[in-house]
């Protein structure tokens, strides 16, 4: 079965560069064993990398051990829809690809709320 967006569409890739995705496939697909639900298509920013490292998940630091680079500014990673959200409330939320986030995110975050972060599909 195909994974559909938060737009009702075809899922699209979020990022291969670096490789994303709880399936590291470069999608925020997600199923039974994701239980973070890495699903939200999001372009990481100074600010959210700070605040997610204070909230106990290092994203920015190389972890070579998981073939993991570390995030820069700029970089697309598909997160978790509970820290995505939990960076909302904080006002620390990075912009959303909502082409490339999957539906399963309606279930914690509005399409409203998403759609306010939206930036546009570069791929």
């Amino acid at each position: 079965m195909e994974s559909k967006n938060v737009l009702g569409q075809s899922l699209q890739v979020c990022c291969t560069s670096p490789m994303t995705g709880f399936y590291r496939n470069g999608s925020c697909e997600t199923g039974p064993t994701d239980l973070g639900t890495h699903v939200i298509c999001a372009e990481v920013t100074e600010e959210f990398l700070s605040f997610t490292k204070q909230q106990g998940n290092d994203l920015s630091t190389p972890r070579p051990a998981y073939d993991f680079p570390g995030l820069k500014p700029g970089d697309r990673w598909c997160l978790c829809a509970s820290r995505w959200k939990e960076a909302y409330a904080a006002g620390f939320a990075p912009p959303v690809v909502l082409a490339s986030t999957h539906e399963a995110a309606l279930r914690i975050v509005a399409r409203e709320v998403l759609e306010e972060f939206a930036v546009d599909d570069k791929s």
